[in-house]
């Protein structure tokens, strides 16, 4: 376990300080994704502690005054435990979009089709509002391999494919419709021809007339 370290802090005296690195298992990576983490393990902490912790380069630091060693280590045993686990945490949507470099609308659009698979849903409350919003999350390990084998690629290569396809299709679509379109008036136009112009003529067919 690593030890309590203290420092003196310039007019505020000694300050007593815990640093715990983070796994690239847990973080992929990502400065979003350390973010999170330290977001969710500041919600396990006393609110009046909560901003004693903070993020430095792919890890964490707990930082109080050397008066408050009691609280210090409570809350440095509460960071601990939370980090046991902390790999397995869900990503969010705002993280997985960092860890794959993708956009909010790819990452809609893929989870939409199926290719990228959700592990669930979380609901929140908007901070300051009533108002709660429900979001898809995401397995650590399954956004790994995706990371790992460069899918993302893939699923923009087949996009492109899919899409000029569909302006293809769109375009052949348009011909056709312009094609038909004018056999209409060349059809109208012989029937005239034919009838030599004359007005009610249909009619005067319909009524056998010429029978």
């Amino acid at each position: 376990m690593p030890k309590i370290k203290s420092k003196t802090k310039e007019n505020d005296g000694l300050e007593l300080i815990r640093e715990w690195s983070l796994p690239v298992a847990a973080t992929l990576g990502s400065a979003v994704r350390v973010k999170g983490i330290l977001q969710e393990i500041r919600s396990r902490l006393p609110p009046p502690l909560r901003q004693s912790l903070d993020m430095q380069a792919a890890g964490l630091i707990l930082t109080m005054p050397e008066t408050s060693r009691a609280a210090f280590r409570a809350a440095a045993s509460t960071v601990s435990k939370a980090l046991e686990d902390i790999a397995d945490l869900p990503i969010i949507p705002r993280e997985i979009e960092d860890i794959l470099t993708i956009t909010a609308s790819e990452r809609k659009r893929w989870l939409e089709d199926g290719r990228l698979s959700s592990a669930g849903t979380r609901t929140v409350r908007l901070q300051g509002r009533a108002r709660r919003i429900t979001f898809h999350v995401f397995n650590p390990r399954v956004v790994e391999d995706l990371l790992d084998r460069a899918a993302v690629d893939k699923w923009r290569e087949e996009d492109a494919a899919a899409k000029a396809e569909n302006r293809r299709r769109a375009a052949y679509h348009a011909k056709l419709t312009r094609s038909l379109k004018n056999n209409k008036g060349k059809r109208t136009k012989q029937a005239a021809d034919d009838t030599g112009g004359l007005k009610g003529w249909d009619d005067f067919h319909k009524d056998g007339l010429l029978r």
